[in-house]
């Protein structure tokens, strides 16, 4: 496979996978391919909503997709923002204002434990296939570092002292959620 559709207007998530994936492989937008940057979302799940992006693009295209969901779970509000993790503080996607909100939610709260988890799908001739990566940690009290995008600045991965955001982007990558799920696409394009 020497192209791969990125179904999402997400520039962070381009970049982070143009890194992430081998060099053989060139990664397309949705603007490369004439598609729009907003894909339906509709699904209740990660799983659904990636599937359900990686197939709008394959059916349009013929060429193989990868959509990438992810989701904050924060434990005290019960796995919220989860799947509305983009659109927490509305449709806007406004990543300051969901970090707003999500500081409010969680004051006052002692259990600030939470994870990010990216759930890939990818759709070739061959058939679906879905991946998952997952990073435990907590959530800060304030938003530090300048790195990343979306919750980063809030979100200190287990073992670490700092957030994704104060992290060095290659470290970060290194071990982020989105990564464990696109070593686990490469270990299956390896096989295919």
């Amino acid at each position: 496979m020497d192209e791969l559709i990125l179904c999402t207007g997400n520039t962070g998530k381009l970049a982070e996978l143009r890194v992430l994936l081998p060099q053989h492989i060139t990664l397309l937008s949705l603007s490369d391919v004439d598609l729009p940057t907003d894909l339906p979302e509709t699904g209740a799940t990660l799983e659904a909503n990636a599937l359900e992006k990686a197939r709008f693009a394959f059916e349009r295209t013929g060429l193989p997709c990868v959509a990438d969901d992810t989701g904050l779970e924060v434990n005290a509000l019960g796995g919220a923002p989860g799947v509305y993790s983009a659109r927490y503080a509305g449709e806007a996607k406004d990543a300051e204002a969901n970090m707003a909100k999500l500081l409010e939610e969680l004051s006052g709260q002692a259990d600030r434990s939470a994870r990010f988890r990216t759930v890939l799908a990818l759709i070739t001739e061959q058939g679906e296939e879905v991946f998952e990566g997952t990073v435990e940690g907590t959530i800060a009290l304030v938003r530090k570092g300048v790195n990343g995008f979306g919750y980063d600045p809030l979100f200190i991965p287990k073992g670490y002292s700092g957030t994704f955001a104060e992290l060095d982007p290659a470290l970060k990558n290194s071990m982020s959620h989105r990564s464990l799920a696109v070593q686990r696409l490469i270990a299956h394009l390896g096989r295919t």
